[in-house]
Formats: C-alpha cells, sequence, structure tokens
C-alpha cells in the first residue's frame, strides 16, 4: 500500500469514528488539524509528511481525556491501525512519538516536540485550541463534561503537573487562564506563530465582552 492509500484509508477511518462527535474533538476538528498541520510541514525541511498527516489524523484516536487518563490508549490504538495497513514500523513509532507528546499538560509543564512533524501537528492542534474555533470548542467541552460557564469564586489553576491538570473540573472561563491564552507562546514554528496572532487577539477581545456583559456593565452603560 503506498503512501496516498495508507493516509485516504486512515482519513475514512477517523472520519467514521468521529463524525457527529460533540465535545469539539470531531472528525471536523481532525481534518482542519490535518490541513493545517500538513500546511506547516511543507514550511519545514526536514519534516517528512506521510509522518505529520498520520500523526494530524491520528492525534486524537483515543484521548486521554475520555479513556480514564490512560496516556498510552492513543499511542496503542494507532499502532494497532497502522500495523494493520501495514505501515513501518519506523513510521509508527514516530507517529506513536507525536501523540505521546502532544498533549496540554499544565501551565507549569513543558511539552516540547521531538520531531519536526510533531512541532507541526502540535502548533495545528493548538491552533484550533484559540480563535473562534477554540472558543467554541472550549464552551462545547465544557458543555460535554458538565461544567458551569464562568464562576467568579472558582480561581484559576496554575497546574503544575500532568496529574492536576487532568483532575481539573473548573468553569469554561478558567481553561482560558489555565491553558488557551498562553499557547500563542508555546507554538513552536513561525507559520503557527503567525496564524496565531489574529486567533489570540479574538479570544482575548471575546473575553473581554463576556465578562462585560456577565457583570452587566453593558446593562449599566445603557440604563445609566
Amino acid at each position: 500500500m503506498d503512501a496516498s492509500d495508507i493516509i485516504t484509508r486512515t482519513a475514512d477511518y477517523i472520519r467514521d469514528k468521529f463524525l457527529g462527535e460533540g465535545s469539539g474533538h470531531d472528525w471536523d476538528h481532525i481534518r482542519r488539524v490535518w490541513q493545517t498541520s500538513r500546511a506547516i510541514a511543507r514550511t519545514l525541511p526536514q519534516a517528512d509528511l506521510l509522518v505529520t498527516e498520520l500523526g494530524a489524523l491520528l492525534h486524537d484516536v483515543a484521548d486521554w481525556k475520555f479513556h480514564a487518563g490512560d496516556e498510552e490508549a492513543g499511542p496503542r490504538a494507532a499502532r494497532t491501525w497502522l500495523l494493520g495497513l501495514g505501515v513501518e514500523e519506523s513510521v509508527i513509532q514516530r507517529v506513536e512519538t507525536i501523540i505521546r507528546e502532544i498533549s496540554f499538560k499544565g501551565l507549569g509543564v513543558p511539552t516540547p516536540m521531538s520531531t519536526p512533524e510533531g512541532e507541526a501537528v502540535q502548533d495545528a492542534d493548538r491552533l484550533e485550541a484559540i480563535g473562534a474555533i477554540g472558543v467554541a470548542r472550549a464552551f462545547a467541552f465544557g458543555g460535554h463534561k458538565g461544567r458551569p460557564l464562568h464562576d467568579p469564586a472558582v480561581p484559576p489553576v496554575e497546574h503544575g503537573s500532568f496529574e492536576s491538570y487532568k483532575k481539573n473540573t473548573g468553569p469554561t472561563v478558567n481553561h482560558f487562564y489555565e491553558k488557551l491564552l498562553h499557547l500563542r507562546e508555546r507554538l513552536h514554528t513561525p507559520a503557527g506563530r503567525r496564524l496565531a496572532e489574529e486567533r489570540h487577539a479574538f479570544m482575548e477581545a471575546f473575553l473581554r465582552q463576556f465578562l462585560r456583559e456577565w457583570d452587566g456593565e453593558d446593562v449599566a452603560e445603557l440604563l445609566g
């Protein structure tokens, strides 16, 4: 099976698996990460496109957030799928590495990527967490987990370990201060950083307006 067939079969598998998923980790999210990471990888001379595309398509195949915190669920599922396609071991290992390294693990936990393919996929995934779609996905996931929109009495937490981050149950707005507003500065590639600027600015503007409405400032101004 050639590289094009491997990518097509994998995309079809992931599309069928995640179409209509309701937490923001659906096929359209994965499709956009796939497209964006491929575009970013083309700006990186050392990046292998097959590894990049497979890493992007499979990055959420068994996310720890939906598998009781099991960090190896994703690499295992990716390996099983790729072995079934006859993908060579060196490619499988590089895809597993992307899946192991990609997750945000807490504000106090560094998450470097060890390969250029991983940098492309992580940047693409993090771009999905900011901007208009990032805002929508944050609240979709919060609703999926039954979290309140906002609670001023519950402060954000700067998680110093992955275990602490995994246990987080705070309101969705806290997630912006615990993760999303910090992603721009943690991107690896020039292309990713350029794409992040407008999305980050939108997110900041959204938060300002959200908190203004939450506190009724716009109503107070209208009514004097």
